[in-house]
């Protein structure tokens, strides 16, 4: 009897672990717009919003060049620096995701 009820008890904390798990994460995608601006949207897997989510647009050498956040569609619009450059999108403890301009396509 015992070991039934530790094998129901240790199913269901690894189901909440594993569906907790993959419950959120995060999304984002940038693009070129061809008029010297760049597109990023953002979301999570779970359908949530990146409304307020904050962004940056970083050289690199680890300078900020633009900062701003995510409009109440999920979307960022910025105008293209001159130089290299990685977007950074900071969407919570763990949830950080980095694109390098170079990946960024038309």
């Amino acid at each position: 009897m015992k070991e039934a009820l530790m094998y129901k008890l240790i199913t269901f904390l690894l189901l909440i672990a594993a569906s907790h798990s993959y419950a959120h994460s995060p999304i984002c995608d940038c693009y070129d717009n061809g008029d010297e601006t760049i597109s990023c949207e953002g979301g999570f897997s779970d359908g949530g919003s990146a409304a307020g989510i904050e962004i940056h647009i970083i050289d690199q050498s680890g300078k900020i060049l633009i900062q701003g956040e995510m409009s109440e569609y999920s979307e960022y619009t910025f105008d293209k620096p001159a130089v290299d450059y990685w977007v950074q999108y900071l969407a919570g403890e763990g949830h950080t995701i980095e694109i390098d301009s170079r990946d960024i396509e038309y």
